[in-house]
């Protein structure tokens, strides 16, 4: 597998297809980060991180959140940059998602976050992914 972000984002995209509470991913810390980001904008309950005794393989697992009727907190997610098409922006650069109800993810060179945080600090980086 080329793509470890899109992977892990289509695994949540089937967990929450299938109303499923949690999902297990293969760790790693960009992918701890994102996971960082959807807990502190609402998008899911909590995260953990899973170590196996007698290997060194750590398991993300995401807690998804749902409505009070059942429905989706997260109804978008789109992978933007991709392996074969990287996309970079310059603080300028970066759009908001649905006039600021969604958020973009960037990697920077100050760390990940979120377009918001970006835009206020004027830096840029690459978009990882959307969200609404």
């Amino acid at each position: 597998m080329t793509d470890s972000i899109a992977d892990m984002l289509t695994r949540v995209r089937n967990a929450i297809a299938a109303r499923h509470t949690k999902v297990d991913i293969p760790a790693s810390r960009l992918k701890i980060e994102i996971a960082r980001i959807f807990k502190e904008e609402g998008y899911i309950t909590n995260y953990s991180i899973k170590t196996t005794e007698g290997s060194n393989s750590r398991t993300l697992r995401i807690f998804l959140r749902y409505g009070p009727k059942g429905e989706s907190v997260i109804s978008h997610l789109e992978r933007i940059s991709r392996p074969s098409r990287r996309v970079y922006v310059p603080s300028k650069g970066i759009q908001k998602i649905l006039g600021g109800l969604g958020i973009n993810i960037l990697s920077t060179s100050h760390g990940v976050m979120t377009g918001k945080q970006a835009r206020k600090a004027n830096i840029g980086g690459e978009i990882l992914c959307s969200v609404y």
